[in-house]
C-alpha cells in the first residue's frame, strides 16, 4: 500500500492531443514523481490521469498542458486519492506489449505470453519502464534486431528503471548484464523484477551516477549498451560512454523526443559512433549506433 496520492485529471478531444500532453508531462517530471494513464472514452474523447506521490504545482501543470492545447488547461481537476497500490491499479488495465521476440506483461497476463516469445513480467513500482511507453518498445525492438546477428558478451543497461531492458537482454542471451540507475528505489525495483523473471542470477543492479562507479571499468569494455534515459543526459554521457565501449560495440539510445534525435546523434557521431537505425514510435525516437574505433 502506498500513502495517499495526488491526482490531476482532464479530458481531451482526441488521441493525438492526449499523447502530446502525456509526452510533455513525462519530459518534465522525473520517473519516480508521476505515473500516467490515458484511455479512450466511449464518445471518442480521451481521459488523461496523472498520479503524483507529492502535491504537484498546479500552475506549472496548467502551463504545460496549455503548451499543447490552451483551451483545455483550465479544465484540469486536482484531487487526492485514498491510500492504495495505485501504480499496480494502473498497470492492471494495461494489455501485454509485444516487441519482436519480447512480450512485456503484468502478473494478470502471465498466461497470455505465447510459448515462442520471451515474457518479461514487470511488477507495479515507482520506476519507469512497463513496455507501454514508446521509448521502451523502441529499445526492445532494436535489441531484438541486434541479437539476430550479434551476440554481445558484456552488456550494460544504463538508467535501468524497472530493469526491463536488462532482463530482456539477460533472458535472450542467457548471459550476465550489468544494470545501473541513479535512483535507489529503481535499483531495488530492478533487482526485484530480475528475481521475479528468473534472471536475478544474471542481472547485477548497482546504484551509480553516469559512469563514475568502478564497476563500469571492471565489467567493461561493453559490447552492447542500452540507455533509455533523456536527451540531455544522453548528450552529456557521449564522451564517458565511448571510453567504456569495446571495438565495434553497438549502442541503443532512447528517451528522446523525435526532434531531439539529431542533436543526440551529432554528439555520438563526434565520438565515433555511426547511426544504423532510427525508430520513431508515438513521437519518441530510439537509436541504434555502432562504435567505430
Amino acid at each position: 500500500m502506498t500513502p495517499s496520492t495526488h491526482r490531476a485529471s482532464l479530458t481531451l478531444p482526441d488521441e493525438s492531443t492526449a499523447k502530446r500532453v502525456v509526452d510533455v508531462l513525462s519530459e518534465t517530471f522525473f520517473e519516480d514523481q508521476a505515473a500516467f494513464a490515458a484511455f479512450e472514452r466511449p464518445d471518442g474523447r480521451w481521459d488523461v490521469t496523472v498520479h503524483f506521490a507529492e502535491a504537484p504545482d498546479q500552475e506549472l501543470l496548467r502551463d504545460l498542458v496549455g503548451q499543447v492545447r490552451q483551451d483545455v488547461a483550465s479544465t484540469l481537476v486536482f484531487d487526492t486519492v485514498e491510500a492504495k497500490d495505485w501504480v499496480k491499479a494502473s498497470l492492471d488495465d494495461l494489455v501485454p506489449v509485444a516487441a519482436g521476440r519480447f512480450v512485456v506483461h503484468g502478473q494478470h497476463d502471465r498466461e497470455k505470453v505465447p510459448p515462442n516469445k520471451l515474457g518479461i513480467e514487470i511488477e507495479a513500482a515507482l520506476a519507469f519502464g512497463t513496455g507501454h511507453h514508446g521509448t521502451t518498445r523502441g529499445c526492445l525492438l532494436l535489441l531484438d534486431h541486434v541479437l539476430k546477428a550479434y551476440q554481445p558478451r558484456r552488456v550494460l543497461d544504463l538508467g535501468t528503471g524497472t530493469g526491463v531492458l536488462a532482463i530482456a537482454a539477460a533472458k535472450a542471451l542467457h548471459g550476465r548484464v550489468l544494470a545501473s540507475d541513479i535512483d535507489p528505489p529503481s535499483v531495488k525495483v530492478a533487482a526485484e523484477n530480475a528475481d521475479l523473471n528468473g534472471a536475478g542470477h544474471l542481472v547485477d543492479v548497482i546504484r551509480a551516477t553516469g559512469f563514475a562507479a568502478p564497476r563500469f571499468a571492471e565489467d567493461g569494455p561493453f559490447d552492447l549498451v542500452l540507455a533509455n534515459i533523456l536527451a540531455n543526459p544522453l548528450r552529456q554521457l557521449a564522451g564517458p560512454m565511448t571510453r567504456h565501449l569495446a571495438s565495434s560495440a553497438q549502442v541503443i539510445l532512447s528517451g528522446l523526443l523525435t526532434h531531439q534525435a539529431p542533436a543526440v546523434i551529432a554528439a555520438y557521431r563526434a565520438r565515433g559512433l555511426v547511426p544504423l537505425r532510427h525508430l520513431r514510435i508515438e513521437g519518441w525516437s530510439s537509436l541504434l549506433l555502432r562504435f567505430v574505433k
